[in-house]
């Protein structure tokens, strides 16, 4: 059986109430729960969440939070892997065994379904037995890459790439982090990462991390491009 967790956490700081703010007329949260519930791929859809606040908006939407998250798992140092286990763990106490989990983030409204239906299929093709993640590509060769110090003086990273043309790179990745997909196996882990990672790529227009006020226009002004007949 198949489990979705939305991980929505109500102590979002650089954007207060991030994920259930206004985004073009809908709680942010929502096309999370759309992009999931369109795949037609999950028995059961959760939002894990500790603020009663978010689990009202979902439930407004017609979708259910089971039970709330464990408030030691909701800090701002814990990671997604102890609380997707826990989530897991909960349901198999209830008897409600799940052995693959998607990850879907509350702050990826430029996911659509048809994105966890083909990364889907290239987890399955491996029949679950490595993780995957989304990434987008590099808009330049990484080769190109410069710091900046204190006096605004750039300094190559890579000094002896310069010179060789974009076209004979290979191209770089990077994870963006809208979705995952998980066996419960890896997930009792303590680094579940460490071995082979599978790939979904995502165009890299999408690839929008929503963390502040300008990540979220700029997402807003994509979708309404997007969404424009």
């Amino acid at each position: 059986m198949r489990l979705a967790v939305i991980p929505a956490r109500g102590g979002s700081k650089r954007i207060p109430g991030k994920n259930i703010i206004p985004f073009c007329g809908r709680p942010m949260i929502a096309y999370a729960l759309d992009a999931v519930e369109r795949s037609g791929l999950f028995d059961k859809i959760h939002v894990s969440t500790d603020s009663e606040e978010i689990r009202d908006v979902v439930t407004k939407l017609g979708s259910e939070v089971d039970f709330m998250r464990d408030p030691t798992l909701a800090d701002d140092f814990t990671g997604l892997v102890p609380v997707l286990r826990w989530v897991v763990d909960v349901y198999r106490k209830r008897g409600q065994v799940y052995t693959q989990v998607c990850c879907m983030m509350p702050n990826a409204p430029l996911v659509r379904s048809n994105d966890v239906v083909e990364a889907f299929d290239i987890f399955d093709r491996f029949s679950g037995q490595h993780p995957l993640l989304v990434y987008a590509r590099y808009p330049a060769p990484i080769e190109w890459a410069f710091r900046r110090d204190a006096n605004g003086m750039m300094t190559a990273v890579f000094p002896d790439s310069l010179l060789i043309r974009s076209q004979d790179l290979q191209p770089a990745y990077y994870e963006c982090g809208p979705f995952s997909f998980w066996d419960v196996e890896h997930l009792q882990e303590d680094n579940p990462l460490t071995g082979k990672v599978l790939s979904y790529i995502m165009p890299s227009e999408r690839a929008v991390d929503i963390d502040t006020t300008e990540d979220l226009a700029y997402a807003e002004r994509l979708f309404r491009l997007m969404t424009a007949v």
